[in-house]
């Protein structure tokens, strides 16, 4: 079975000042697990950088780039399995960890949370990425062309 690529780019148009030319996209589902690429806080369509400075708008962008992601690959939050958060100042782990956690309430994900010295730009404070693994009954009803059973959706927090 062929692996379903979603949201195709090269990173020479992604990162043109750092010269790279990688075929890559945001997400891979592989059966009815589905690998998202480490989101951050920058508008899927248009590359614009959101809540710069602040670590609890760019979480909220973050995780409403996952929700969307996931949607597109037939996913929902609630088949989260496992994240791994990434930040750059320990002083924001309680901010992400708020806001991530208010979107998974309920969901029981495995966290992993790592500081790091700097993301893939400078502007960058957050970077999630997660692996949810899609239910035989959703991997049914998406092969049919419709969505997961009525109340297995999970509304994004407001």
């Amino acid at each position: 079975m062929a692996h379903t690529r979603i949201r195709k780019f090269n990173t020479r148009d992604t990162y043109p000042e750092q010269k790279l030319d990688n075929d890559l996209c945001q997400a891979v589902v592989a059966g009815n697990t589905v690998y998202l690429r480490g989101q951050v806080p920058q508008d899927l369509d248009t590359r614009e950088n959101v809540g710069v400075g602040d670590p609890t708008a760019q979480t909220e962008k973050v995780m409403a780039n996952i929700a969307l992601l996931l949607k597109e690959c037939g996913a929902e939050l609630d088949h989260i399995c496992k994240c791994t958060v990434y930040v750059t100042d320990i002083r924001h782990r309680e901010a992400v960890y708020r806001v991530a956690g208010r979107w998974l309430k309920g969901v029981y994900p495995v966290f992993t949370g790592l500081v790091v010295v700097a993301l893939a730009r400078p502007e960058w404070l957050v970077e999630i990425d997660v692996t949810a693994v899609i239910p035989e009954s959703g991997k049914a009803a998406r092969a049919r062309g419709k969505s997961a059973p009525a109340g297995s959706r999970r509304r994004p927090p407001r």
